[in-house]
């Protein structure tokens, strides 16, 4: 091993700090491809030396023949008829065929541990570049960053003080759900973090020949221990696992680093101000919410004990967190009274806790007289303890409020005694935290569809109906349903009882057609002992009914069924005791499935423009919560780009996204990408709310008479030749592995809410999920290019209108970005192999060659529209990523398609089902995206 080559190894400090610091275009990616071929390299060692020659040769073997397909795809993008082409997938595909399914486990393990280690590089490299950036001053101010909203707010003429109470006005709340799309391991994920830490010290300078050697050899033995690893699960995930998963990024990700973000924003507001900002006056903007152990939508494994543990585990991770912190603060704080006074208040509060408190009062008196500080805190610590511990003990903090308190009186004191430095670097960074995790962590929302709501009244009702004056027969029990949900709707209220009444705070109701759906939920909360209503004190919001707009119809009618809720007198006390605050949920994934991509994105532009007017008609404040996925075709892309590209007329500033499946991973994996993520969400809610030069302040007549006209055609389409063509489900599921989904055992929520077999009743995770595997990606763009095709026939001055849409119209332009990354993934030679499995020839051909239609159509419209003669020519970065590695995932696409053969021919086994499964891991990783 000692003379094994250094890869890392910096022959040139000075070299190598310039390649780390630039921002030459020519240079800037060396240290990425170093990672990138490094990482390949200690990779193919590991084969060798686990899996031996032989299967380090296929593999470089299918390799070579994807590289090469791919130089000729590169050459004409789409290739699909070409000689060349065909007989290079034939040589492939042949190889595959001959191998036992041993064999191909090692090729699907090579390139799955490949895209693990690229995925890992790239991420280090943005965390690189966005340091050079940081630090260089001829870099660029990001229109994305806050420091460049500020400044365009300031040339704009908005003075510190509006900037001030605008930014009062921000409120995002991402949301972490368990949508099964994360297809890694825990375990996975725990090896990427300690490599992600290897190659980040990698870059620190001066790195000396041991020092690289000895970083170089840990990330060996953690590629090592990937390999030797089962990356897929051997038994099914259930809540609990979804639970603890769901809460592994707060520590190191969102807890700690949270205080250097507001650091961060302060001094940006400094620096465009000239303000005297303290970071501790920067209005608390972020908070966090969660669906995993309360989301009940066809997902019976959630039950009221996944909603106590949910709660639980949260409350111990936050009060854990709080108690190494005042643990901490006791080590840091030890001002003496010999040397400067403390505050009348700080010193009557630690006498009434010493008098109070007989757990604490001998363990202070381990602590000199004249420290009074650390006096003070260790009776913090005893009470956190107490809360910790149990609730009903009397020296416990009833809530968070009574803790922040006693940490303000430190805090005051501090500052009265000259130690406002003290306060502002070690208790401030605390108290953010109690502001914005509560003892809570994050809210949890209870989800449920509008369906079971209704069964649930009208059985009740029927029953009460039938027990009237006379002799009646005693009416049929509850159906099993009706049961279940009152029996998680009387957990709830106890939870609210035991738990911070802030922990659950809304109900979302899936499948909201009418003001009734909501009105029922509020019915059978109150019938089981949920205080709905917000209670007078403000120590209790209640319980806010959230109804989710999911259909096509359902987005177009959303603003009426709201203006009834919100007019109707039963409703209007509720809506007093929430200060006229009420939230929405527009939901991106099934009204995708049900119209397709474009008349999806614009009938949710529309609702959400239309609920703004209408609550500002009825003085509601409204915040829209968006149900965006990972993937275009579920409401994904750069958020942003999402958030600007969002109706600014009457937009509060409050804000609520979901994040899910390996999109929390690809932002929240580290503190540094962690507070990119955030500041971009707050920037770019407080660029919608200032107008302040990205967002076009009213969408041009023109504009919005083209894409109606284009929605609606784009609709027809869709609905002709999608939803309404009997030939799309046979073929989506036999040339796709939708139906063998569940053997990555990925999550605990089954693919359909029922046992029908109709695409309504398919979920739209596995609906993106199967074309995303199979490299046709339809959720993404299909009837697009259909909808531009005709509009831009009615003459050259349409298509004029459509490119100067794409300059100036955030929504547009957000829209044809995210199409155009859809198509960039769709790959037509391997899309009919995928076909070939489909047993009916006939449907096959039809459907395949629909397909292949629009594709060729969208594409070519997208580009007529970019002004671009290849897609993606305008972001040369991402150009590169897909690249590199579409290449090895060409190669588990071949297989994944001869194990699909094989299984459906009849031949079963652990093993093929295994492997399998580990295909749908390795695509997944290799495109960024599950479902």
């Amino acid at each position: 091993m000692a003379e094994r080559e250094l890869f890392w190894k910096a022959d040139d400090q000075a070299v190598r700090l310039n390649e780390l610091m630039t921002l030459d275009p020519a240079l800037k990616d060396i240290p990425l491809r170093r990672d990138v071929r490094s990482l390949g390299r200690l990779l193919g060692e590991v084969i060798k030396e686990q899996a031996g020659p032989a299967a380090y040769d296929a593999e470089e073997e299918l390799r070579r023949l994807a590289i090469s397909h791919r130089a000729l795809a590169d050459q004409e993008e789409a290739v699909l008829d070409s000689p060349a082409e065909q007989e290079l997938q034939e040589r492939a595909v042949r190889i595959v065929g001959t191998m036992t399914v041993a064999e191909t486990y090692q090729i699907v393990k090579a390139f799955g541990t490949f895209f693990e280690l690229t995925n890992l590089a790239e991420t280090n490299h943005r965390m690189r570049r966005r340091r050079a950036t940081q630090l260089s001053p001829a870099a660029p101010v990001k229109p994305g960053s806050l420091l460049g909203t500020l400044m365009r707010m300031r040339d704009g003429g908005i003075t510190a003080e509006k900037a001030l109470d605008l930014l009062r006005q921000v409120e995002i709340m991402p949301v972490f759900t368990a949508h099964p799309t994360e297809v890694a391991r825990r375990v996975v994920l725990f090896k990427r973090r300690r490599i992600a830490r290897e190659l980040a010290e990698l870059d620190l300078l001066p790195l000396a020949g041991d020092e690289a050697d000895r970083r170089q050899e840990a990330i060996f033995a953690e590629i090592t221990a990937l390999w030797q690893t089962d990356e897929v699960r051997r038994r099914p995930q259930g809540v609990t696992d979804e639970i603890r998963m769901g809460l592994d990024h707060y520590p190191g990700s969102l807890m700690a680093p949270l205080a250097g973000l507001y650091e961060e924003m302060a001094e940006d507001f400094r620096q465009v101000y000239g303000a005297d900002l303290p970071d501790a006056a920067f209005p608390t903007v972020i908070r966090f919410g969660s669906w995993i152990g309360g989301d009940r939508d066809g997902n019976p494994n959630v039950t009221a004990e996944s909603t106590r543990h949910a709660l639980e585990s949260a409350r111990q991770m936050i009060l854990a967190r709080y108690l190494d912190g005042v643990e901490e603060l006791k080590e840091l704080l030890t001002p003496s009274t010999n040397r400067v006074a403390v505050s009348p208040q700080l010193r009557e509060a630690l006498e009434r806790y010493v008098a109070a408190l007989a757990g604490a009062a001998a363990e202070t008196g381990i602590y000199p007289e004249c420290e009074p500080y650390r006096k003070f805190l260790r009776c913090v610590h005893h009470r956190l303890m107490q809360t910790r511990d149990g609730e009903d003990h009397p020296d416990a903090y009833p809530d968070a409020g009574t803790f922040a308190a006693d940490l303000m009186l430190v805090r005051t004191s501090l500052a009265q005694g000259e130690g406002e430095r003290l306060a502002r670097r070690y208790v401030d960074p605390l108290l953010r935290q109690v502001e914005t995790f509560g003892f809570h962590l994050h809210a949890l929302d209870i989800r449920q569809h509008a369906r079971i709501h209704a069964r649930a009244v009208a059985k009740l009702a029927a029953g009460a109906g039938s027990c009237g004056e006379g002799v009646h027969p005693v009416p049929p029990p509850p159906s099993a349903e009706t049961t279940e949900l009152l029996d998680t709707l009387r957990a709830v209220a106890k939870l609210k009882q035991h738990y911070s009444p802030r922990a659950i705070r809304s109900y979302v109701i899936s499948g909201a057609s009418s003001a009734r759906d909501t009105l029922s939920l509020i019915w059978l909360m109150e019938l089981c002992g949920i205080r709905v209503a917000a209670s007078p004190d403000g120590k209790d919001p209640g319980v806010m009914p959230v109804p989710l707009f999911e259909s096509i119809e359902d987005l177009r009618h959303a603003p009426e069924i709201c203006r009834a809720l919100w007019c109707s007198p039963e409703y209007g006390p509720f809506l007093d005791s929430w200060g006229r605050r009420q939230e929405v949920m527009l939901g991106y994934s099934d009204s995708n499935k049900d119209g397709g991509m474009f008349t999806s994105t614009w009938e949710i532009h529309k609702a959400h423009r239309d609920l703004q007017r209408v609550a500002q008609e009825c003085g509601v404040r409204l915040r829209l919560f968006h149900g965006r996925g990972g993937t275009v075709g579920r409401g994904g892309g750069p958020t942003h780009r999402a958030i600007i590209a969002q109706p600014a007329d009457g937009f509060s500033g409050a804000l609520k996204i979901t994040e899910q499946g390996e999109v929390i991973n690809w932002k929240y994996s580290d503190p540094s990408l962690a507070k990119r993520n955030l500041e971009l969400m707050v920037a770019a809610s407080l660029e919608t709310l200032a107008r302040a030069g990205l967002v076009e302040t009213r969408p041009e007549p023109a504009w919005e008479e083209a894409l109606e006209e284009m929605s609606g055609s784009a609709f027809a389409f869709y609905r002709e030749r999608i939803t309404g063509n009997p030939d799309i489900l046979p073929y989506f599921e036999q040339a796709t592995p939708v139906l063998e989904f569940e053997l990555a055992k990925i999550g605990s929520r089954p693919a359909r809410r029922s046992r029908s077999r109709d695409i309504a009743e398919l979920r739209a995770i596995p609906w993106g999920f199967g074309w995303i595997q199979s490299r046709h990606v339809i959720p993404g763009w299909f009837g697009v290019g259909f909808a531009l095709e005709r509009f831009a026939a009615g003459g050259e001055e349409r298509m004029e209108l459509l490119r100067s849409m794409m300059g100036r119209f955030p929504f547009f332009f957000d829209l044809i970005r995210n199409v155009e990354l859809a198509l960039t993934k769709v790959d037509l030679p391997l899309a009919r192999l995928y076909a070939s499995l489909v047993t009916d020839a006939d449907v096959r051909e039809r459907v395949f060659t629909m397909i292949v239609e629009e594709y060729q159509r969208t594409r070519r419209m997208v580009l007529a529209v970019t002004g671009q003669a290849r897609l993606l020519e305008k972001n040369p970065a991402l150009t590169a990523s897909l690249r590199l590695r579409n290449p090895y995932i060409d190669p588990l696409s071949m297989i994944q398609i001869e194990l699909l053969r094989r299984k459906r021919a009849g031949e079963e086994s652990d093993e093929l089902n295994y492997v399998l499964a580990a295909t749908i891991n390795g695509i997944a990783a290799g495109l960024r995206n599950t479902g």
